[in-house]
């Protein structure tokens, strides 16, 4: 009887949050993992360097290639040299506020890169499949007091807008083309991963400083915004599930509860026995030009089509995130 072949899976984005965690899954289940990483992440492969640290692992099963999004023939090149069973597109430009001043990279990268890709797929191999993550911020200003897979998107950003073209153009090749192409409408995934660029790691960075006695203050912007968050690792196995499935789709990946900034913050520190009102300040810097309505996600598709039932809720997703932070802190 003929061997099985290993799986490939291709990562694009892999030293981010989310390609990190699908790499640290797909080895886990014994997949060839192969990453495209761009010159700016050459001096940022922290969240990988346990993988390219392990002998055993590197080289051997997970591989990088360099390569940019904004580069057809690169992506041309990584695509039909690893020959991957499934590919993922975790690499974008998904930070909200910095889209509103680089619209055109923003555009590019996060929306008409996943054309290129797609168009790549369809020309070397359609049986790959493609994972595209797109975001709540496309629903923006909505009526609804949940959104799901029939909600009407709204984007508020040039980053929620390019995610909108992704969505559209993935949906696009999976009808015209038969390929095997599914988007998963990610609300807030956080974790100890994260930047400090973003308010959760910024928060739970701060807060850990200030415990040990390292930093002075928080500052932030609007507080009152409230956001569904989940855990990053548990919504790339999600992303894994949904190309396991016969037939590709979109799904809401959500945990169905909605908390502010504020309560983020209030849980921060009193996980650290530390009252806010003596290290919490606001400034319009951190403030963006336009907001979103409350967006609370409803998985329902996702729990029936596949059993997606997120286990770390905000409480959890809080204290995971300070535990990390005051052990890297401890530790510098």
């Amino acid at each position: 009887m003929k061997k099985p072949s290993i799986q490939k899976a291709l990562i694009f984005g892999v030293t981010g949050q989310d390609g990190s965690y699908l790499a640290d899954i797909l080895l886990e289940k014994g997949y060839e993992v192969h990453g495209l990483y761009r010159k700016s992440a050459t001096g940022n492969t922290k969240n990988i360097k346990h993988i390219i640290d392990d002998c055993e692992v590197f080289g051997k099963k997970f591989y990088l290639h360099r390569g940019d999004l904004a580069d057809p023939t690169s992506l041309y090149r990584v695509i039909a040299d690893v020959g991957p069973h499934e590919i993922y597109n975790e690499a974008d430009q998904d930070h909200v506020r910095w889209s509103y001043d680089m619209v055109g990279y923003s555009s590019d990268i996060t929306g008409a890169a996943v054309g290129r890709i797609l168009e790549i797929i369809r020309q070397i191999n359609p049986q790959i499949k493609y994972f595209q993550p797109c975001t709540s911020n496309m629903f923006g200003i909505s009526e609804s007091e949940t959104q799901n897979e029939s909600t009407i998107f709204n984007p508020q950003s040039p980053y929620a807008i390019g995610k909108t073209f992704a969505y559209y153009m993935t949906r696009y090749y999976r009808e015209a083309f038969g390929i095997h192409a599914s988007s998963a409408i990610l609300f807030n995934h956080e974790s100890p991963r994260r930047t400090p660029e973003y308010v959760t790691r910024k928060i739970t960075q701060s807060v850990a400083r200030i415990s040990l006695g390292k930093q002075d203050s928080l500052v932030l912007g609007d507080m009152s915004a409230k956001i569904d968050w989940g855990y990053a690792r548990e919504y790339m196995e999600a992303a894994w599930l949904m190309l396991q499935q016969d037939r590709p789709d979109d799904y809401v990946i959500a945990t169905g509860e909605a908390h502010s900034v504020e309560e983020f913050v209030l849980e921060a520190f009193r996980y650290v026995n530390l009252d806010p009102d003596k290290y919490v300040k606001t400034s319009d810097e951190f403030k963006r030009p336009t907001k979103t309505s409350a967006l609370t996600g409803d998985s329902s598709k996702a729990k029936k089509s596949f059993g997606f039932n997120p286990e770390i809720k905000f409480t959890d997703l809080v204290k995971l995130m300070i535990d990390e932070d005051l052990k890297q802190q401890s530790d510098d």
